[in-house]
């Protein structure tokens, strides 16, 4: 039999765990203990579906489920999954580079090199990416009052092809190796010549799948805010989380073709011999450097943007104040928009430019200060007469304001490309690099998971815990990554697996201390979900405004119901929900109910993410009979979809409005609770406004409001 034909270039050697046993070592034992904990990992999830009878419910009403809010829960869940992993591999990085002063250390340079690319890749792809999509997923619909997205099949397949791109990169922990080519996979070194294993594959692959379902997460997110917004609700009323949705969207659709056009000729230049990048041979190895950072700096702003939005909502809220200068803020996000297109080239000032080009290129990305430095004042102009909160969710936007204005300062200076020459390839660069996306992303998706999930789930996260998490969290990335910036105009240079300077020493331990607090903070976030679940009944706030919300999300129950909102709403002025509650007119009854139709479960889009997983790993591992066979299957899938017309069901008016009549009568009645008191189990989720909190009690029912149709 012929085996290669079957198994491609799969041989037992691939597998992790022979390394383990044809050469034991430290680093051998730690890559099979990790692989071991992913079999084990996928073994104990099927033990657990199984014996619990939830694979039925499993596929029913998630996998194959095309609503928005179970597909953007589902996306932030295949972030913390592989955030768990990338922490993990970072403060390996970081014990490997202190235990490597004057010395080999505990990792080989190879596991070493493996660590450092998966580590970007997962953070960048895989965790910042679907964090940052499965919030938008979440919760721009419902601030805008539609029903779900413009394309919901299409946002089902996008989640899919992320999860394929993920569970590949998960496989490679056991079967073969990862690229060391770092996640920017910079030709030559990741050309067949130099990285001839299938680790650049598993690189290539991972990525075009995540990056295609970025793309069609784009045009869906664009379309849908385009089209889909409530009667009233136009462009300068959306809530600014939305506005940053939008500016992302565009990124998106235009910053992800680079990227997947530069996997693209690559994977040629290896599997058939092309010669895009290859110097030498009518290649140019700077078109693949123009096109990855023609992504690669708008991407930057793909991931911030949304998290702009939340500060901004997050400010807002736990000011008790309307946002300062919203104008001046969706300028300033559409400047950044625009100009992260033109400053791609700051990412290779010493790769050979003229100083005319690079110092252009310095001053346009200066210029990106500016409307930045707007958003931060009137971030911190809203605070100014606020009555602050110092909410879980604050105490992480008054650390981001902190933390952001210094990376920012050192992207001030590294604009200049006098300065950058001098430190490029060093530790400043890493150190800047966490300064921004740390706080910038990381931290504002942790602000935004403490701030909807009370929305998500109708309960509210254990704020003791989240407070702990924070404590730690907030000094460990102080102490993680301000050393590197001391280290690198010391001259230590990036992705240096050892060291022969001792005087290195003392900042490497700095930062293993931050990077051990910051593992101690993600134990104590996941802790606090844990305890959370627990004790979702005292923290429960299923009418849906425990933080005495402004935008329509807050006005519908937690969770909400798969149509959202009973009747669409009709909105007049910025901020609806919280004029709805200054004026006495929320929680009122419509005049009428309709059938609403939503759309219908499908395997389509599970089908395709599988068969595109298949599709990738057989491409990797050249097993040419199973990459034709699952490319037919997809195919077949999308055809085969293309015949079905019956996609959608209808809710009954009678069921609509039982539902939304039993929620409505009990926000009407409960009491409410003021801001003092959020923090308590009085806080069901009916907030009082600041400036009525001394009308505590129930609401009369009140005339019903007229419905637009």
């Amino acid at each position: 039999m012929n085996w290669e034909l079957i198994f491609g270039q799969i041989k037992w050697t691939s597998f992790v765990f022979a390394g383990m046993i044809e050469n034991p070592s430290l680093s051998e034992a730690i890559a099979s203990g990790a692989g071991s904990i992913a079999v084990l990992g996928a073994l104990a999830t099927v033990i657990l579906l199984t014996v619990k009878g939830w694979w039925v419910p499993l596929w029913r009403d998630w996998l194959t489920s095309v609503d928005h809010k179970k597909v953007g829960i589902m996306y932030i869940a295949i972030a913390l999954v592989m955030f768990a992993r990338a922490v993990i591999e970072a403060a390996l990085m970081r014990a490997q580079q202190l235990a490597a002063t004057e010395g080999a250390g505990f990792l080989s340079a190879d596991h070493f090199g493996q660590l450092f690319s998966t580590h970007g890749t997962i953070m960048i792809f895989f965790v910042a990416m679907p964090f940052i999509t499965g919030l938008m997923n979440y919760v721009m619909p419902l601030q805008i009052g539609a029903r779900d997205v413009s394309f919901p099949l299409l946002n089902a397949i996008s989640l899919m092809l992320t999860m394929a791109g993920a569970i590949l990169i998960m496989v490679s922990l056991v079967v073969g190796q990862f690229s060391t080519g770092g996640w920017s996979a910079y030709p030559p070194f990741t050309g067949i010549e130099f990285s001839p294993g299938e680790g650049v594959d598993y690189w290539i692959w991972a990525v075009s799948l995540g990056s295609i379902g970025s793309t069609l997460t784009g045009l869906n997110f664009a379309v849908t805010i385009y089209k889909k917004r409530c009667p009233g609700m136009t462009l300068f009323r959306m809530p600014l989380f939305t506005w940053t949705t939008l500016c992302t969207s565009i990124l998106m659709i235009f910053a992800m073709a680079p990227l997947t056009a530069a996997t693209v000729m690559l994977a040629l230049d290896r599997y058939a011999g092309f010669h895009f990048f290859t110097n030498g041979d009518g290649g140019n190895m700077m078109n693949y450097a123009n096109l990855f950072w023609l992504f690669g700096h708008p991407e930057v702003y793909i991931l911030i943007l949304p998290a702009f939005g939340v500060w901004s909502e997050v400010v807002a809220t736990f000011s008790s104040k309307r946002i300062y200068g919203y104008t001046s803020l969706v300028y300033a996000t559409m400047c950044i928009a625009v100009l992260s297109f033109a400053v791609w080239l700051h990412h290779f000032f010493t790769m050979g430019q003229s100083a005319n080009v690079n110092a252009i290129f310095g001053i346009a990305t200066m210029i990106i200060g500016v409307p930045t430095g707007v958003k931060v004042y009137d971030w911190l102009l809203t605070m100014v007469g606020g009555r602050i909160r110092f909410s879980t969710a604050m105490l992480y936007h008054i650390n981001f304001l902190l933390t952001f204005i210094l990376g920012g300062m050192t992207g001030v200076l590294l604009a200049n490309p006098g300065v950058d020459f001098q430190v490029h390839n060093t530790l400043f660069l890493v150190a800047h690099f966490h300064n921004m996306i740390i706080p910038g992303v990381l931290f504002g998706m942790f602000a935004a998971v403490q701030f909807w999930f009370p929305k998500v789930f109708g309960f509210r996260l254990h704020e003791g815990l989240g407070r702990a998490s924070f404590w730690c969290f907030a000094p460990g990335f102080l102490l993680a990554f301000f050393p590197l910036y001391w280290l690198g105009m010391m001259g230590a240079t990036r992705r240096t697996y050892m060291w022969s300077e001792p005087a290195y020493l003392p900042w490497l331990a700095l930062a293993m201390l931050g990077a051990a607090l910051i593992l101690a903070g993600f134990a104590l976030m996941v802790m606090q979900i844990v305890v959370s679940v627990r004790q979702r009944a005292q923290l429960a706030a299923p009418l849906g405004d425990p933080w005495d919300g402004r935008a329509l999300e807050w006005s519908i129950p937690s969770p909400p119901p798969a149509w959202n909102f009973a009747v669409l709403p009709a909105v007049s002025s910025q901020d609806p929900f919280y004029e709805a509650k200054k004026a006495g007119i929320a929680y009122r009854s419509p005049t009428t109910y309709e059938d609403i139709e939503v759309p219908r479960n499908t395997a389509t889009a599970p089908l395709i993410g599988l068969f595109a997983c298949a599709w990738a790993f057989a491409l990797v591992w050249h097993i040419w009979w199973l990459v034709i066979a699952s490319f037919v299957l997809i195919w077949v899938v999308v055809i085969a979809r293309s015949f079905a017309t019956d996609t959608e069901e209808t809710i009954p008016a009678a069921t609509v409005k039982a539902a939304n009549e039993a929620f409505l009568a009990a926000a009407r009645a409960a009491p409410g609770v003021s801001r003092d008191r959020e923090m308590t189990s009085e806080n069901r989720g009916r907030a009082l406004p600041e400036s009525l909190e001394g009308r505590s009690g129930a609401i009369s029912t009140g005339p019903a409001v007229e419905v637009l149709s």
